[in-house]
C-alpha cells in the first residue's frame, strides 16, 4: 500500500502550488518528445502529488491509437525515461485518466470531438476543467491547430476565470523575425498573451532558476554585478553529439536557429538583465526584454566582426572516429549549414557598457557542457602582480547549467609553505552532491507553471520578437555568403580558429569547461 502521505497525488494536489481541475491535451502525442519528456514529467508531478486530484491526460494525433496502447506507450517511457521507477499505485491513477483521441490536426470534426470528449470528463467530476493545449508537432502544423482551436470554442472556454484554457508551444518559435510575428498573430488571435506559454526547457533546469537566486539572495555577488568589476562573461551550449537522424531537420535551422536564438540568448538575459521590481512574472520578463533590447546590432563583415560559424569535420570523439558534417547522411555535399557558431555582443547600458559578452554553441565539441562564466577583473594595485612567484587567475565564478548542475569560483590561495607562493584553487557546489542526485527535471517544473498559470519561465511575445531580431540579419548575410567564410573543426576539439579571434581582440581566450 502507498503511504498517504508520500503520495498525496493519491488525494489531490499539495496546497502551495495549486491547480484547478486540468485536462492536458497533448497534440503530438505519438511523438518523441512526448514519450521522453512529458509523459514521464506529468508522471513524477503525480509521484509528488503536484496534480490536481481531477486531472487527465488525452493525447491527440494522426495515428489511430486505443486508449489502452496509447497507455502502454506510456508506461513504456515511464519505465525508460522517468527519473524514478515506475510505482504500480500511482501509475493505476493516471492510467485511468488517461486517454487518446485520433484526428487531423486540420480537420474541424476531430476538434469537436476533443469539445465532446472534455465535456464528458467534466459531467463525470461534476465541476469544470482547465484546457491545457500542450502543441508538441512539426511547425507545420502549428497554425492549424491554433486554427482549429479557436474555432471549435476550445481556445475561449471559461474565459476570465480560473478554468480558462491554455496553451503551450515548443519551440522552434519561428525561423526569423517575420515568421516569429506572424506565428505571434495567430497565437494571440486566438488566445490572450495571458494564455500563451512559449517553452524553452533550458529556463526550467536548476542551475539557470538559481541565477536569479545568487544575484539576488546573496549581497557579495549583486554590487560585483557590473562593468566596474567584471571583465568579461562566456556563455557555452556544447554538445558532443553530431546531428545523427535529425539531418534532415538540422539542414533547415542550423546552430545559429536551433541553440543560440533561443537557449543561449535566455541565459543571457537572466544573467544580465536589471533587478526586477518584484518577482511576479511580468516583471521578470519586462527586464529580460530590456537586456535584449540594448544588445547592441551585431558587426557581420570585416576585421571587426562580432560573428564566426564553421561545419565540423571529421574527427575523435571518446576515442571513437567520427564523420565529418558533409559525410552525415541526409546532408547536402555542398551544405553551407553551421553546426558552430559564436557571437561578440556589446550591452549597452549602464551596467555593462564595455563589457565583452561571448556566446557559443557547437556539435561534436570536446564534451556536452553547457555554462555562463563570469571573469571579474584583476584587483587593482595588486601587490601579488609585482612578481613572478605569484601564480594568479582571474577570479571566475561559473554556473554550470548541464550535465552536472552547480557552480564553481576560481580563487587565488597561498600554497603551504615558508614562502610565500600563490595558486589558483576552485570552490565547487553540486546539486547531486548537496541535495541528491533525483532532481525534477525541467519540463516538470514547466508543465506545473502552465497548470497554475505562472509565467515566469516561459517566453513573451515580444521577448522572443526582440531576439528574432538581432539574429535575423546574420541568418541573412550568411544565406547570401553560402560557404564563404565558413571555417571547420575537428570533431573532438573546441570549436574553429575564427571563433578564437572573436576574444583575442580583447585578448581574451575561450575557457575550456
Amino acid at each position: 500500500m502507498v503511504e498517504e502521505s508520500r503520495h498525496p497525488f493519491l488525494h489531490g494536489l499539495s496546497k502551495h502550488r495549486g491547480s484547478p481541475p486540468t485536462v492536458i491535451v497533448i497534440f503530438g502525442a505519438s511523438g518523441d518528445l512526448t514519450a521522453r519528456k512529458l509523459i514521464p514529467a506529468i508522471y513524477n508531478l503525480a509521484h509528488d502529488g503536484l496534480l490536481p486530484a481531477d486531472f487527465y491526460l488525452i493525447g491527440f494525433g494522426r495515428k489511430p491509437i486505443p486508449d489502452t496502447e496509447f497507455q502502454q506507450i506510456a508506461v513504456d517511457a515511464i519505465k525508460e525515461f522517468s527519473r524514478r521507477e515506475l510505482n504500480s499505485e500511482v501509475w493505476a491513477r493516471l492510467a485511468r485518466r488517461t486517454f487518446y483521441l485520433s484526428g487531423g490536426y486540420d480537420e474541424a470534426a476531430a476538434y469537436d470531438r476533443l469539445t465532446q470528449r472534455i465535456a464528458g470528463l467534466e459531467k463525470e467530476v461534476g465541476q469544470p476543467l482547465q484546457s491545457l493545449f500542450y502543441i508538441s508537432t512539426p511547425p507545420s502544423v502549428f497554425a492549424p491547430i491554433l486554427k482549429n482551436l479557436g474555432a471549435s470554442g476550445l481556445a475561449a472556454r471559461y474565459a476570465q476565470r480560473a478554468q480558462q484554457s491554455k496553451v503551450i508551444v515548443e519551440k522552434p518559435f519561428g525561423r526569423d523575425l517575420a515568421s516569429a510575428q506572424a506565428l505571434n498573430q495567430e497565437l494571440t488571435t486566438v488566445f490572450a498573451e495571458s494564455q500563451v506559454f512559449r517553452i524553452d526547457h533550458y529556463l526550467g533546469k536548476e542551475t539557470v532558476q538559481d541565477l536569479l537566486v545568487q544575484r539576488f539572495a546573496n549581497s557579495i555577488f549583486e554590487p560585483l554585478w557590473n562593468r566596474h568589476y567584471i571583465d568579461s562573461v562566456q556563455i557555452t551550449v556544447a554538445e558532443e553529439v553530431g546531428v545523427g537522424s535529425r539531418a534532415g531537420y538540422y539542414e533547415q535551422s542550423g546552430c545559429l536557429r536551433d541553440m543560440i536564438q533561443n537557449h543561449t540568448l535566455q541565459l543571457l538575459a537572466l544573467m544580465a538583465m536589471e533587478p526586477p521590481v518584484s518577482f511576479d512574472p511580468e516583471s521578470i520578463r519586462d527586464e529580460k526584454v530590456k537586456l535584449l533590447a540594448a544588445i547592441q546590432p551585431l558587426q557581420l563583415a570585416g576585421p571587426a566582426s562580432d560573428v564566426a560559424r564553421a561545419q565540423y569535420a571529421a574527427g575523435m570523439i571518446a576515442g571513437e572516429a567520427v564523420p565529418g558534417y558533409l559525410a552525415e547522411s541526409a546532408v547536402q555535399p555542398n551544405s553551407a549549414t553551421e553546426t558552430y557558431a559564436a557571437l561578440r555582443l556589446n550591452i549597452n547600458n549602464a551596467r555593462w557598457q564595455g563589457v565583452p559578452f561571448y556566446l557559443r554553441s557547437g556539435k561534436r565539441l570536446a564534451r556536452r557542457v553547457s555554462e555562463i562564466s563570469i571573469r571579474f577583473k584583476r584587483a587593482s594595485g595588486n601587490i601579488f602582480a609585482e612578481t613572478e612567484r605569484f601564480n594568479l587567475a582571474p577570479n571566475t565564478l561559473s554556473f554550470q547549467i548541464q550535465p552536472d548542475e552547480g557552480l564553481s569560483l576560481i580563487l587565488n590561495a597561498k600554497v603551504p609553505g615558508l614562502e610565500t607562493r600563490t595558486q589558483p584553487v576552485k570552490m565547487n557546489f553540486r546539486y547531486a552532491t548537496t541535495f541528491g542526485s533525483n532532481t525534477p527535471e525541467a519540463y516538470e517544473r514547466l508543465v506545473l507553471d502552465a497548470m497554475i498559470g505562472d509565467g515566469t519561465l516561459f517566453i513573451r511575445g515580444d521577448e522572443t520578437e526582440r531576439s528574432w531580431q538581432l539574429i535575423t540579419p546574420l541568418l541573412d548575410y550568411w544565406a547570401g555568403q553560402g560557404r564563404v567564410g565558413l571555417d571547420t573543426y575537428p570533431a573532438g576539439s573546441w570549436g574553429p580558429a575564427n571563433a578564437a579571434a572573436l576574444l583575442q581582440a580583447n585578448g581574451h581566450t575561450w575557457r575550456e569547461p
